[in-house]
């Protein structure tokens, strides 16, 4: 009669598995809170940053304002933990990769290393095109548009709103040349038929842009056209790829 309290060999693997995404968990959350409590005392200050690129077009005299009771604790505060997981995103990653390393084979892990960096800059450049290019350009056309008899005064949790989820879409956006790369190294698609897809994926990129950004014609065409640009540069890098692995057939053919 087997000890009830034995736990056989074969779910030792899947407990072990378990215990170890348990602990890169608490080590992402905790590096999390690291990033999150000394940033905390400044969530006004970050606030203020985040809304310039609006408030320098409202009117004079005009501000923010908080139609919520909670608004002015609350936005600051979600502000606050967002820019924390934000910035721990590199970390975050390194334990993502800490815990399917393990089971990727060599040649996997020497692309895997460049591809998870490049989508940790890409995404940085995407929120960082989009504070420094697009704000100004879309609260300019929004305020400047408006009936002269009314005054524009923002809520500043819509605003917060309105602003992560752009951060957020210029930031996935520029993940598409690894999307693009990775669908080529799997075999899933080649560059010959990318291209020939072309015109869908321009037609495409207009419709997310649509989906994604407000209602206007500037922040969707900032939007689409760093998206088919992108998809560019991930057919020329998968172009590469393909050349590269076409050489190594070659080589493997010639040998004895």
């Amino acid at each position: 009669m087997s000890d009830p309290n034995r736990i056989d060999d074969q779910t030792m693997p899947l407990v072990a598995h378990l215990i170890e995404l348990r602990n890169r968990l608490l080590r992402s959350f905790l590096a999390i809170l690291v990033v999150f409590l000394p940033l905390y005392p400044f969530a006004n200050t970050l606030y203020a940053w985040l809304s310039e690129p609006l408030r320098v077009y409202l009117p004079e005299g005009s501000s923010m304002i908080a139609t919520d009771v909670a608004a002015p604790f609350f936005a600051p505060l979600k502000l606050t933990l967002v820019l924390a997981v934000f910035l721990a995103i590199p970390y975050l990653l390194y334990q993502i990769w800490s815990f399917i390393a393990p089971g990727l084979y060599r040649h996997e892990k020497k692309l895997a290393i460049p591809l998870l960096a490049s989508s940790v800059v890409l995404f940085y450049m995407g929120a960082v095109f989009a504070y420094f290019v697009v704000f100004p350009l879309v609260f300019g056309f929004f305020t400047s548009v408006g009936p002269a008899e009314v005054t524009m005064m923002t809520d500043m949790s819509s605003y917060l709103d309105f602003v992560l989820k752009m951060l957020f879409a210029f930031g996935v956006a520029f993940e598409i040349p690894i999307a693009t790369v990775l669908l080529i190294m799997s075999g899933s698609t080649t560059v010959a038929s990318l291209r020939s897809k072309r015109p869908y994926v321009v037609v495409g990129c207009f419709i997310i842009g649509m989906l994604l950004t407000p209602p206007d014609i500037i922040s969707q065409t900032l939007l689409a056209l760093p998206m088919w640009l992108l998809f560019e540069v991930g057919i020329l890098f998968g172009s590469l790829i393909e050349r590269d692995r076409e050489n190594k057939k070659a080589e493997s053919e010639d040998l004895p």
